[in-house]
């Protein structure tokens, strides 16, 4: 369900010379390159970087990002954290408040603003009286755990397809690229809806829980229709790689297709997978709440940001404070992700928008 990225960084050994050449020359420490009155001056002494030193140089200096990157950080944070917290019962998402509840209008939360209180800082759910910030901090454990499966699937298979697709090539390049192009075809919404109930029994039978099958589901769904367009990013840095010197000589000297690949590839891969990895994740969150919203998701009591949303859209004016929240939630994570793989995307790549 994730589009696909439009850029695509150059990042290898051969090439970290190139990479580095206009930077490095401006960013260097110059030592001793003072000049005496009437003598020529010492020739300055420039330090050389590689090519991580300068992306981490050029991160740092992207104020934006480095913010995000914090935003990014407590959210990973919360999330590993809240179901700590939900056992020692700091956090209740699924305590009943009724007393809370308005009966006579039709299950809202009593008082102003949806019920906020120094207990309950964002208001409770209507109809239930379940806290609000509780149910949102546990949801974005649950959202992240399906994003991130989700997205390491994906890039699993997309990187192994997209490496013996580029490396390969003939035939076997072929092939791959036609089932790229076949997956990518798919109306995926439409599959996954008409597929999930059948999908979601078999699962069943295997995965234990009440919402464990809907989970893996949806993990499964969004890793196997989310491989295509990163198998193809990278094929196209293969391609580009199998003809440099390195590989060229790595052959010469006898080397076997396993040492080509976990140590001469991979090694020049990391920078575009990382930096995909975090462009699909906020693509998985999004999509996770769209499927919630369709009805193929992870079902109450469990939360999600989807299921919270998705419950929330009902009470668009009559509880504001939960609608707004509920949305805020998947919107900071979902933006906080994409401007973090930007700004990875112009440190790793400086070239890209020039």
């Amino acid at each position: 369900m994730a589009n696909e990225p439009e850029r695509t960084p150059d990042f290898s050994h051969e090439g970290s010379s190139q990479f580095t050449t206009g930077l490095a020359a401006t960013e260097a420490v110059a030592e001793g390159d003072e000049t005496p009155e009437g003598g020529a001056g010492k020739a300055p002494s420039i330090a050389g970087r590689t090519p991580w030193q300068l992306a981490r140089m050029r991160l740092r200096r992207d104020k934006l990002t480095m913010f995000m990157l914090w935003v990014v950080a407590i959210t990973v944070v919360v999330g590993i954290l809240a179901p700590v917290l939900s056992k020692l019962g700091v956090l209740e998402p699924n305590v009943f408040h009724g007393e809370l509840i308005d009966g006579a209008s039709g299950g809202l939360p009593k008082g102003s603003w949806g019920g906020i209180s120094w207990s309950h800082p964002l208001g409770v759910e209507p109809t239930t009286g379940r806290d609000v910030l509780s149910r949102l901090v546990l949801g974005v454990t649950f959202s992240l755990l399906i994003a991130v499966s989700a997205t390491l699937l994906a890039v699993v298979i997309g990187t192994i397809l997209g490496i013996v697709s580029g490396f390969a090539g003939g035939k076997v390049d072929f092939w791959i690229s036609r089932l790229i192009d076949m997956t990518l075809s798919f109306p995926q919404t439409l599959m996954l809806l008409a597929l999930s109930g059948g999908f979601i029994a078999i699962l069943a039978k295997v995965i234990p829980g009440t919402n464990g099958p809907a989970a893996a589901y949806i993990i499964l769904v969004l890793g196997l229709f989310g491989w295509p367009s990163f198998a193809r990013i990278i094929r196209g840095q293969v391609l580009s790689l199998r003809e440099r010197e390195f590989i060229e000589s790595a052959k010469s000297l006898g080397a076997k297709s396993g040492r080509l690949w976990f140590k001469e590839l991979l090694p020049n891969l990391w920078a575009p997978i990382l930096i995909y990895s975090t462009l699909i994740m906020p693509a998985n969150v999004s999509a996770e709440a769209a499927l919630s919203f369709l009805g193929v998701g992870v079902k109450n009591p469990t939360p999600t940001l989807g299921n919270i949303l998705t419950n929330a859209v009902n009470y668009p004016s009559s509880d504001f404070i939960y609608f707004f929240a509920s949305a805020m939630f998947i919107a900071i994570i979902v933006i906080s992700f994409n401007l973090v793989g930007d700004g990875l995307r112009d440190a790793l790549d400086p070239k890209a928008d020039r």
